[in-house]
């Protein structure tokens, strides 16, 4: 009830919302043989369960975000900890003037793209440029969507799933033309179903967590044509609720597990 929300809705089926998270959990570490490591709930976060918001990971360095919400800066200490736990580099964004929501951070493997929304501003995205120094990092316009990835994500090593929206395809032609590299595009009818989770897992090849067909049945259609990868369906239907996708629930580290 108290998680921020871009416009009022429908109430959250709290146990459906906990199977469903369980559901996600459960493929990451069980079916996939993740190492999953869960950050403790905090009632007084209503938020806390987008982690993805305050971390951006990638290689051995973290940068701690600055969250365009006020409400949820207190939700980076317990990230923190975590991170440290794991011996990454940890990067803090100190500066009162940035702000920088991980779900307006899109890394391709190549570059990152930052949209400009209203949680994430230009000096969150300088910031992140000089934390990254080995990426290019460009900028993107978000004005109709909470975040960039409300309707882009990666779906394959050089693949951008995007939404159909106006706001969308512009959004995408911005990225293509800031990028000096040429990246294949896979369409969805639905901009919340473009949000999806692409692992490379070196026994299982190609991997691709998307949106349920019950939930987006024209979109799913179009993620089964990806023969290369194994698919797997996730409902997120509480959760979108408050403006939540698949990526915000997770923070993904490629990491050696250390014997």
């Amino acid at each position: 009830r108290q998680a921020l929300r871009r416009v009022a809705g429908p109430e959250v089926d709290f146990a459906r919302a906990e199977r469903e998270h369980q559901l996600y959990v459960g493929v990451l570490r069980c079916k996939l043989g993740l190492q999953v490591l869960e950050l403790p709930a905090d009632e007084s976060l209503p938020d806390c369960v987008f982690v993805e918001d305050v971390a951006v990971v990638c290689e051995e360095t973290a940068l701690l975000t600055r969250p365009g919400a006020p409400s949820r800066r207190k939700e980076v200490e317990s990230m923190k900890r975590v991170l440290e736990s794991l011996n990454l580099n940890i990067v803090e964004m100190v500066d009162e003037n940035a702000t920088l929501d991980g779900g307006d951070v899109l890394f391709t493997g190549r570059e990152f793209f930052v949209g400009l929304s209203r949680r994430t501003n230009q000096r969150g995205a300088e910031i992140l440029a000089d934390t990254f120094k080995d990426y290019a990092v460009s900028t993107v316009p978000v004005h109709d969507s909470l975040h960039l990835k409300s309707f882009c994500s990666m779906a394959g090593p050089n693949l951008i799933a995007i939404g159909s929206s106006e706001a969308a395809q512009k959004a995408l032609k911005t990225m293509q033309q800031m990028s000096d590299h040429r990246y294949d595009k896979l369409t969805v009818p639905d901009d919340a179903a473009a949000n999806c989770i692409y692992l490379n897992i070196p026994s299982k090849g190609h991997v691709l967590l998307h949106r349920a067909p019950e939930e987006y049945p024209e979109s799913a259609k179009v993620f089964e044509k990806l023969k290369d990868h194994m698919l797997i369906p996730i409902a997120n239907t509480e959760l979108e609720k408050i403006d939540g996708s698949l990526t915000c629930c997770s923070v993904l580290i490629n990491k050696t597990p250390e014997l």
